[in-house]
């Protein structure tokens, strides 16, 4: 299996506290890879570092074939990235919004233009062309969000906790666009607090205070923990952390 990001002894230190500690997994290709903390835990942290945004104090990391460290620019090319907040323009237009970011992939000029059209078509948004972002339903937002984080057609998309704040039915149909995208070959390496949708993904990672204690299928780490769902895995290893910041 192809690997998509490679992480051997991932090490972040603030001064004399250690944020991330000496963590290590691989993801590959086509996975939905759930990486999960307690707040505090250290994963926003690993996560920048894995963006290319935070460079590491130690160990080793390649996302997309490129070295976090040294080869930070070129991650960022590779990846997309869809937060919570969504990252959308709210006083542009469906397509401005598309257009711009498109741009900032590096998405050739002739290509945006005709994958434009395509996108438009496919999400059901022919209509919604010319409103504005804000004007559009939250679960509207939340699709066109994910599709521009994915419009370059990157290896991995980053999703931070990205259906915080949304009801179940539309978390529902966010789940639906990702298991498009691996159905295309990219990966997806999420966050969330919701454990429901730790039951989604093909392997959990569990981080307690900076290190990763828990890695495997959701099945298998409910067997591991005699748990009856992941809510209950989650709390048996949260009730462990010490620290309250990372």
């Amino acid at each position: 299996m192809e690997k998509v990001i490679e992480v051997q002894n991932l090490t972040k230190k603030f001064g004399d506290f250690t944020a991330v500690d000496h963590i290590s997994f691989e993801v590959y290709k086509g996975e939905i890879f759930g990486f999960l903390g307690a707040n505090g835990a250290g994963k926003t942290t690993a996560m920048r570092m894995l963006c290319g945004l935070l460079p590491p104090t130690s160990g080793k990391g390649l996302v997309a074939g490129f070295d976090i460290h040294t080869q930070s620019e070129e991650v960022k090319r590779n990846i997309g990235y869809m937060s919570q907040k969504f990252a959308l323009y709210e006083d542009l237009k469906v397509w401005e919004n598309i257009r711009l970011y498109g741009g900032i992939y590096g998405v050739p000029e002739d290509e945006i233009i005709k994958k434009t059209d395509e996108l438009l078509k496919r999400l059901g948004f022919e209509k919604e062309r010319n409103s504005f972002v804000k004007s559009l339903p939250l679960g509207w937002k939340q699709k066109l969000a994910f599709s521009v984080a994915i419009f370059h057609e990157p290896k991995i998309v980053f999703l931070d906790e990205p259906t915080g704040g949304v009801d179940p039915i539309t978390r529902r149909k966010f789940w639906e666009l990702i298991y498009e995208a691996t159905d295309r070959g990219i990966t997806i390496f999420v966050t969330t607090h919701y454990m429901d949708e730790a039951e989604y993904c093909d392997r959990v990672s569990i981080m307690v205070d900076g290190r990763i204690d828990a890695l495997d299928t959701p099945n298998n780490l409910k067997l591991q923990y005699h748990a009856q769902n992941m809510n209950e895995v989650f709390q048996q290893l949260a009730r462990k952390a010490k620290r309250t910041d990372a």
